[in-house]
């Protein structure tokens, strides 16, 4: 897999990315990547596709930014047409990635707005059939991250959308596609090293990913007597517009990523091959199964 601008010599992965201290940012939910600084590589300028993906049809939910980027980048250099989905107020970073889909010679799927609302994750999986001319691929990806010092300073209402977005939603876009599905079919969900080693700020979130690592095993099972594989991925700290949005504490943020083994966040682009590996058909043996990348922390 002919993935980046690799010279000869192999890169040392400790200085490849930006290392912290970071400014001081925020952004109000769910943020842009646009805006960040430094801005995160989704691997815009390094993702070479080889054909791996030719043919499919693949529907990112958060594809605008993060993780979601990264694969819908990926997915359409590898021949596959890309619908993505993200919530209204992120659409310069979704016209950034509709425009790179397009330069890499495939079809581009735009389709906002809000996963909490079942009727519309139920309407977003039908445009994507219609606009891509079937579906194969579904990453359910998007979530809501939002820190919160103490359970007594979190609302029912923050702990309610972060259930909707990062639980109901998959629930709610799987059901929807799975008529849709053919063997030979994946199904791709974003856990994360939260888990299984999450962080006190982070208590409602970091449930919902465990739920996410849960489900992707349980489907792995329901699933395969249909052909369907369902896998996952868990990053560890990623550079993505999640952290400037609510979802570290600005104290944090500013040394973000740097506990790892590797002294640095992870970037989406670092992820991409992760995401392609799991959807590709040399693949077709891997299914219940959690990938990380957490740059040597968190690590079950």
């Amino acid at each position: 897999m002919d993935r980046s601008d690799d010279t000869a010599s192999p890169q040392d992965p400790r200085y490849k990315y930006p290392q912290p201290p970071f400014k001081g940012q925020s952004q109000p939910w769910p943020g842009l990547a646009r805006d960040m600084d430094p801005p995160p590589d989704h691997g815009e300028t390094s993702y070479k596709g080889s054909s791996r993906l030719a043919g499919r049809k693949a529907l990112i939910t958060g594809g605008d930014s993060g993780m979601g980027r990264a694969a819908a980048i990926a997915y359409a250099r590898e021949g596959a047409d890309v619908a993505i989905n993200y919530f209204p107020t992120e659409e310069p970073d979704a016209r950034e990635v509709v425009a790179l889909i397009e330069a890499a010679g495939r079809k581009a799927v735009a389709i906002p707005g809000d996963l909490r609302d079942e009727a519309f994750c139920r309407q977003m999986v039908a445009d994507a059939v219609a606009g891509l001319g079937g579906l194969d691929i579904l990453v359910c990806n998007a979530a809501r991250q939002q820190a919160c010092e103490s359970i007594l300073d979190l609302t029912s209402e923050e702990f309610d959308a972060t259930m909707k977005t990062n639980i109901y939603a998959p629930f709610w876009t799987i059901k929807a596609a799975l008529p849709h599905l053919r063997p030979g079919s994946v199904i791709i969900g974003t856990t994360s090293e939260q888990s299984y080693d999450p962080t006190p700020e982070l208590y409602h979130y970091a449930q919902t990913k465990a739920a996410t690592m849960n489900y992707v095993k349980s489907l792995a099972k329901q699933f395969a007597s249909k052909g369907i594989r369902v896998n996952g991925v868990a990053p560890g700290p990623i550079w993505t517009p999640l952290q400037v949005s609510g979802g570290a504490t600005q104290e944090k943020l500013k040394q973000f990523g740097g506990q790892t083994p590797l002294g640095r966040p992870g970037q989406p682009a670092e992820l991409a091959g992760i995401y392609v590996q799991l959807a590709a058909e040399d693949g077709s043996f891997t299914t219940g199964h959690i990938y990380g990348a957490a740059g040597g922390s968190g690590q079950p």
